[in-house]
């Protein structure tokens, strides 16, 4: 296969294509899951600090980390 588009076959236009289009996608869905994880983490760590000071205020949780009961089973 030749580097020179002039000279390439229609089907080698488009496999040259198509890897392109393949790269280019490829990096576009790393970029959108790196900002997802941090999007996670950065949720994960904001929802961390709000329970931590949730437990310090006392607000009735019993700190475990846990599902708290229904009222019916306290």
């Amino acid at each position: 296969m030749s580097d020179d588009p002039a000279r390439m076959t229609r089907e080698e236009r488009l496999a040259a294509r198509l890897r392109e289009n393949l790269k280019r996608r490829k990096a576009q869905a790393r970029e959108l899951g790196a900002r997802e994880l941090g999007a996670r983490e950065l949720g994960a760590r904001e929802l961390g600090t709000r329970e931590l000071g949730a437990r310090e205020a006392g607000n009735g949780e019993s700190g475990t980390g846990g599902l708290s009961k229904p009222q019916g089973e306290r």
